[in-house]
């Protein structure tokens, strides 16, 4: 299946401290552990990887969070 969001694709979320924005780095399919716990995800149900362009942070956000920015 094809997913919104590919790797490289530069998008924003709306987070605790305001909008965010980053480069997706990794697409994730199956479930997988993130800072101890299960991110619960599928083919059809992904999760994204990003990393922030303004920080080191990486976050982890379902397509459904995440907004494609214009180049």
């Amino acid at each position: 299946m094809a997913h919104p969001f590919k790797v490289g694709d530069h998008v924003s979320w709306n987070s605790e401290a305001g909008h965010v924005s980053g480069r997706i780095t990794k697409v994730h399919v199956r479930d997988f552990d993130w800072h101890g716990y299960t991110r619960h995800c599928s083919e059809d149900d992904p999760q994204y990887e990003i990393k922030s362009d303004e920080t080191d942070h990486v976050a982890v956000h379902k397509g459904g969070a995440l907004k494609k920015k214009k180049s």
